[in-house]
């Protein structure tokens, strides 16, 4: 189930008291390299994975390594890299799929063919999983519907910032001027995240708030 908090509303410390003994791991998958994030409550063992693009049998036995139950998978956006384990761990574990629904708004061939979920957010909703609360955020640019997930000290970002980067939006639903207004909103944030793009290097977002070109180029308009 998800919830609806106040349109806009960043949150800045989610629940950290209940959520400290959050762990994150992360699989690099397929041609592309994508990230894919295991989140979860090292007490409960409850998980949540993001964007599992390739290899679902590398990611389940992960998970069974870890001797972790998958609750749900949270998409950041549908592009084929990022989705194209979604149905074989779904069907493995009977978890939720979440992904927003402008996504669908792409054609099939960046999405690997129709995308596969269960539930639907948005900006402002918060998704549960054990103990752990996940803040949805809109961040429109890289495709129509990416998203940025917050919860306690974390930022899963997905394809809209990079450590020194951002995500490309020449592809069909990309577009310049709303990743520079993703960008400007990450930007504006005073809590430090770390920061966990869909590629590459972890970061913070202290670090991309001060360095990063394109966040900067985004806050002077």
């Amino acid at each position: 189930m998800t919830a609806r908090l106040p349109s806009g509303w960043i949150p800045m410390n989610c629940e950290r008291e209940r959520e400290k003994n959050m762990k994150v791991t992360s699989l690099q998958l397929g041609l592309y390299q994508t990230n894919c994030y295991i989140i979860y409550d090292e007490t409960t063992k409850v998980a949540a994975i993001t964007d599992p693009g390739y290899t679902p049998e590398l990611v389940l036995q992960k998970l069974d390594e870890l001797g972790l139950h998958l609750d749900a998978i949270l998409l950041t956006h549908g592009h084929f890299d990022h989705v194209g384990g979604v149905k074989t761990i779904a069907e493995a574990t009977g978890c939720r799929v979440f992904l927003n629904e402008r996504e669908l708004t792409m054609p099939l061939y960046m999405t690997a063919g129709s995308l596969y979920y269960t539930d639907s957010y948005d900006e402002g909703d918060t998704v549960t999983v054990g103990s752990m609360t996940f803040h949805v955020m809109a961040t429109p640019g890289h495709s129509p519907g990416s998203v940025c997930l917050i919860c306690d000290d974390a930022l899963f970002c997905g394809d809209t910032l990079f450590c020194g980067g951002c995500g490309r939006t020449d592809c069909p639903g990309g577009s310049w001027n709303q990743i520079l207004q993703s960008l400007k909103r990450l930007g504006q944030i005073e809590h430090d995240y770390t920061v966990y793009p869909g590629h590459g290097a972890s970061s913070s977002l202290r670090r991309e708030q001060r360095g990063n070109h394109f966040m900067l180029e985004a806050m002077r308009k």
